[in-house]
């Protein structure tokens, strides 16, 4: 079967030389120092690449989304996400404290605003979380910059997958290098979910570099194993200590944890029908069969029941009244979560643009079909006003 690598700057990586990502995401809660610290963590625990996320709110929820349950348990996530807004400036000083320690810089965007602020400051490659894979207006963004992408694919069918790589694909103008991280939306995810076998078929499919984005609880398991399956890049969360603050800290792993999956992935890369006698030794083959599947590309049980409302949809972002016309003035493509309606996928927004509330759409809610009225005109406008 073809290998393919995912090249940065020249550097190429591949099943035999992985990338590993700290996925430090938002960890530093806004706080420099804490992110310096973080970052020298990564590096002191064998990553080459330590990975944050460049937050705006009113980019990824409404307002009116509520309180989601995470790891550390229920949180306000519009509020929490507004109070992580730092501005490009944050970024520029990481990226040039991670270049000066040898590690490549990434970061997840969630908006145009968020994605042309990173390119401004110079990043060499970007990444597209598994929510945002059907954000067409990012896919397209980000497929303009010429740079490198990875996309993650969690919460996500192969016609998901196929469609994200083709819309960047048809925006793409120097056919800079894509991957695709196989992933299991779920905190933590269970590691038998992860279903391992689908990286070949996947890589074969679509012509790309694939990794995996590990939420397991397990430092190793997952991770060896994708390598021996054919992983190029592989990206776990780290924390200084689960008890810290950040949203994803509880299922991130410790730096002295880090470091043991950093050392066994590199192994695996080295010897890889070595490792995964290894990991059978250590964990039971039972074990090493319920991780690896039967690589069939499907939603995992875990993240199943999360499949319309973790991904964008197009919802109101403020009431819009019967007989309104939808515009990108008054609708967007936002993640759903637990309380708000989801609503149609962001491929419609084009179909809604001009066409007519049927009904009185409360804020924040997603738009469905029955919602939908005809076109509108000046008359209709003014007959709907009586």
């Amino acid at each position: 079967m073809e290998s393919y690598s995912f090249v940065v700057d020249g550097a190429a990586y591949h099943p035999g030389k992985p990338l590993v990502i700290a996925e430090i995401g938002t960890g530093h809660g806004g706080d420099l120092e804490k992110a310096s610290e973080l970052l020298h963590a990564a590096r002191e625990s064998g990553a080459g690449c330590a990975k944050f996320q460049h937050v705006y709110a009113r980019e990824i929820i409404h307002p009116r989304t509520g309180s989601v349950p995470l790891p550390g348990g229920p949180v306000p996530l519009f509020d929490r996400f507004r109070a992580l807004e730092t501005g490009p400036e944050f970024f520029e000083k990481l990226k040039e404290e991670a270049e000066s320690l040898g590690l490549l810089f990434l970061c997840t965007p969630f908006g145009v605003r968020s994605a042309r602020e990173l390119v401004g400051i110079g990043v060499r490659v970007l990444k597209v979380a598994s929510p945002e894979l059907n954000h067409l207006e990012l896919l397209d963004e980000v497929a303009r910059t010429d740079l490198p992408i990875i996309l993650s694919s969690g919460v996500s069918t192969l016609g998901d997958i196929e469609r994200a790589v083709d819309r960047i694909r048809r925006e793409e103008g120097t056919a800079p290098s894509r991957a695709l991280l196989h992933c299991v939306t779920a905190y933590p995810a269970p590691e038998e979910d992860y279903n391992l076998r689908v990286l070949g078929p996947l890589s074969a499919l679509l012509g790309l570099a694939v990794g995996v984005s590990d939420h397991s609880r397990d430092p190793v398991l997952v991770p060896t194993l994708a390598v021996c399956s054919g992983a190029s890049i592989v990206e776990k969360h780290i924390c200084l200590c689960r008890s810290d603050s950040g949203l994803d800290d509880p299922i991130a792993l410790t730096p002295g944890e880090f470091r043991k999956m950093a050392d066994a992935v590199s192994a695996a890369a080295a010897d890889p029908r070595s490792a995964r006698e290894a990991l059978e030794l250590e964990y039971g083959p039972a074990r090493v069969e319920a991780v690896l599947g039967d690589g069939r590309k499907r939603l995992a049980p875990s993240e199943r029941s999360n499949y319309g409302r973790t991904n964008r949809s197009l919802h109101a972002l403020g009431p819009i009244p019967r007989g309104a016309a939808f515009s990108r003035e008054n609708v967007a493509a936002l993640r759903t979560e637990k309380v708000l309606r989801p609503g149609l996928a962001p491929e419609f927004l084009d179909v809604l643009s001009g066409r007519r509330a049927a009904r009185d759409i409360p804020e924040g809610e997603g738009i469905e079909w029955g919602d939908v009225g005809g076109q509108w005109t000046e008359d209709s406008g003014r007959e709907e006003c009586r």
